[in-house]
């Protein structure tokens, strides 16, 4: 077994145990994003997501390049976008959890935060869309 499997395994079992661990505390009722609570398991797992979020636009963007264009490539590039797109919405819902700070509602006032919030799963899901289907698309034709 290499050490990248090794590692892989064990974060496996840790994403995989971490749940009952977390359960374990008695966190049966707790309001989100209310300081007086302390860290409860919803924290923890937004923590642990970051990480993986991280990861998956950071390789997202070396696999489009690494494609070199082309039909797949642009496909790929397309994901990406989506992915960092959606990131920033993640670290935004968050920051919202964690601090009580609607970065989008708190800085652009209540119709235009929940505007722009729209307008960011529109682009989210419309980028990641075209780069599926771009995709699919030469995938059918090959």
């Amino acid at each position: 077994m290499t050490q990248r499997s090794k590692l892989c395994s064990f974060l496996a079992l840790v994403c995989l145990c971490l749940p009952f661990l977390l359960t374990a505390q008695g966190t049966d009722s707790h309001v989100h994003g209310d300081p007086s609570e302390g860290l409860d398991s919803v924290f923890w797992f937004g923590i642990l997501e970051l990480p993986f979020l991280f990861l998956c636009v950071y390789y997202s963007f070396r696999t489009a390049g690494a494609l070199k264009g082309g039909i797949f490539g642009q496909g790929m590039n397309y994901l990406a976008w989506g992915f960092l797109v959606m990131a920033v919405g993640h670290i935004a819902m968050q920051i919202q959890h964690i601090f009580n700070y609607d970065v989008f509602r708190d800085t652009l006032g209540n119709f235009m935060g929940n505007t722009a919030w729209f307008i960011a799963l529109i682009i989210t899901w419309g980028l990641s869309a075209i780069g599926f289907y771009r995709i699919y698309k030469v995938s059918k034709s090959g």
